[in-house]
């Protein structure tokens, strides 16, 4: 039996300022689970209602009713495996020959995606501004489906980020170049903006360029989903 007062910490971490507090995330569905076991993240504690279903070696994995389960889960129907990590304390080194940079991401899934595509691409840095949705939000973790682990994610000012960075920085706009014709270079920046603003006005004013999506669909379509405009500009870079 798990008792109350670890039931009310676990469903406490659904909330940022809690995960933050605690220094502790939670992830559920045994695939991802069992990705972020065989990285480098630390386990805190596994649960499962049937404990022999998790492949963590010799990991202890506490048996918990469905009842119990539910108790813990951010989901409206668990999936019968849950697990406790502690945040990562991730290095400030930029390893990567390019950055991501998202400017104010607020979609959980959208973000989840972002991640999944630069474990993709081999983009191995992040950078998020302070108002981005939390990178160990559930719905996040559930879209990376275990890139999580493989991916250096900061959150950071991007105004005084950008200003000690030396590296060409492409900023994604609407009446920006055709990114199709524009040579991209080894090493850079790529900035994605929110899903309904776009890139800031503040973050704008320090992109060195201005690149596009040319559309060639139904003008009625406003813009592209950002994860959808990620993955082509991921594509092209990586081209």
């Amino acid at each position: 039996m798990v008792v109350k007062s670890e039931l009310k910490l676990i469903k406490s971490l659904q909330q940022k300022k809690c995960r933050n507090e605690h220094e502790l995330f939670v992830v559920e569905g045994k695939k991802t689970i069992e990705e972020v076991v065989n990285s480098d993240m630390k386990v805190y504690k596994l649960f499962a209602i049937d404990p022999n279903g998790l492949d963590v070696d010799d990991l202890q994995v506490e048996k918990v009713t469905a009842r119990e389960l539910s108790q813990m889960s951010s989901l409206k129907n668990p999936n019968g495996y849950l697990g406790v990590f502690y945040i990562p304390k991730l290095t400030e080194k930029i390893t990567s020959d390019w950055i991501l940079v998202l400017d104010g991401v607020q979609d959980p899934g959208n973000l989840g995606t972002i991640i999944r595509l630069c474990d993709w691409f081999g983009i191995s840095d992040i950078i998020c501004s302070t108002d981005t949705v939390d990178c160990y939000n559930s719905k996040v973790l559930q879209a990376t489906m275990g890139s999580i682990t493989r991916i250096n994610i900061q959150y950071m000012h991007l105004d005084a980020f950008l200003s000690t960075m030396k590296l060409p920085v492409y900023g994604t706009f609407m009446d920006g170049e055709n990114v199709n014709s524009t040579q991209l270079p080894a090493k850079g920046i790529m900035i994605m903006g929110n899903e309904g603003k776009g890139v800031s006005e503040a973050v704008a004013k320090l992109c060195t360029d201005r690149l596009a999506i040319p559309q060639f669909g139904d003008v009625t379509t406003e813009s592209l989903n950002v994860a959808s405009a990620t993955a082509i500009l991921l594509n092209e870079i990586r081209k």
